[in-house]
């Protein structure tokens, strides 16, 4: 098995992204393994952050990484909250406690935008370096269209999950089973990019 250092400290992502690279001979590490400090997101994209972490774990490591940058679009809003999805509502909170705030911070800012117009969509982009000075990353990108709720459904997901009424779906990303959101997701389509990417590599 060939190592790869994930520029993420969060075990959901480590398990997700592990098995779905697995079948192509890639170990997925942690980056805490070799990072105490993650590197800070100044990037103005997801894109931008997402290179911004894999080199900074290339770096770190002498190893192969993959970061992931994603988020939530919401047109009325041009585009917010983006790449500030996950501290939307602030940053002093954390957990499902952060996931709540950021979902009613949303809801209340597209309090006079009717649902039919209330038009949004995950992204999710990411980026695999061979090394730290890799001229040449695959970068692989992909989006969930779907419209944002003023009430919460769904006992699955996170983040905005229970707010965003998947339009392929017909109902809440929080509504469908891990396994079945990422058959469909922005995350699912980026990841089946880079399965392909990796396999032609």
């Amino acid at each position: 098995m060939k190592q790869v250092v994930l520029a993420s400290g969060n075990a959901g992502k480590l398990s997700e992204f592990g098995q779905c690279l697995a079948p192509l001979g890639i170990e997925l590490v942690a980056q805490n393994k070799y990072i105490t400090k993650e590197v800070e997101e100044t990037g103005l994209s997801f894109v931008e952050n997402a290179i911004l972490k894999a080199r900074h774990a290339c770096a770190a490591s002498g190893m192969p990484a993959l970061a992931d940058d994603s988020g939530l679009e919401v047109d009325a809003l041009q585009g917010a909250p983006g790449i500030y999805s996950a501290r939307y509502a602030g940053s002093s909170l954390t957990g499902l406690a952060k996931d709540a705030a950021n979902s009613a911070q949303l809801v209340k800012d597209l309090a006079d935008i009717p649902t039919p117009q209330r038009t949004a969509r995950f992204q999710c982009v990411l980026v695999y370096m061979r090394h730290a000075t890799d001229p040449t990353p695959l970068i692989c990108q992909a989006a969930w269209e779907g419209l944002i709720m003023d009430s919460a459904q769904g006992d699955y997901g996170f983040g905005y999950d229970p707010i965003f009424q998947a339009l392929d779906q017909g109902c809440r990303a929080a509504e469908l089973t891990p396994t079945q959101k990422l058959a469909i997701s922005h995350r699912g389509k980026a990841l089946a990019q880079l399965q392909r990417a990796l396999s032609e590599a």
